[in-house]
């Protein structure tokens, strides 16, 4: 996929995966990361690059410096990833609409959800 112009560069993605705010320059770039087709997903990306390595730590932990059996620490693993990833996903239209206010831009209205986003 190729890199939209003003695209913020990895160290800067991952800040703002984060939740730190870029700079005004960016402006562009994150109304279309969190408005353009593909937004949901997007998030959910954001998400997992912060929690997999999270995951990762919490299984080298169980591995190395506990006596935990592997079965256990994948259980751990797959608790967290599947209950912060469905959290994320069911709250998608609030952390969108709080990140544009972030960044000084409008969240959109929602017909779906019934109500302005908040």
């Amino acid at each position: 996929m190729p890199r939209l112009a003003g695209d913020p560069g990895p160290l800067r993605w991952l800040l703002f995966a984060l939740g730190f705010r870029l700079p005004d320059r960016y402006t562009d770039w994150v109304r279309h990361e969190l408005t353009d087709a593909g937004w949901r997903a997007r998030t959910v990306v954001r998400h997992l690059a912060i929690i997999v390595p999270v995951c990762a730590g919490v299984a080298a932990v169980l591995l190395t410096w506990l006596p935990a059996p592997g079965w256990l620490a994948g259980m751990m693993i797959g608790l967290i990833l599947a209950g912060s990833v469905f959290t994320v996903a069911a709250y998608a239209d609030d952390i969108r609409a709080s990140r544009l206010r972030q960044h000084g831009l409008e969240a959109p209205d929602d017909p779906d959800l019934g109500r302005p986003a908040h």
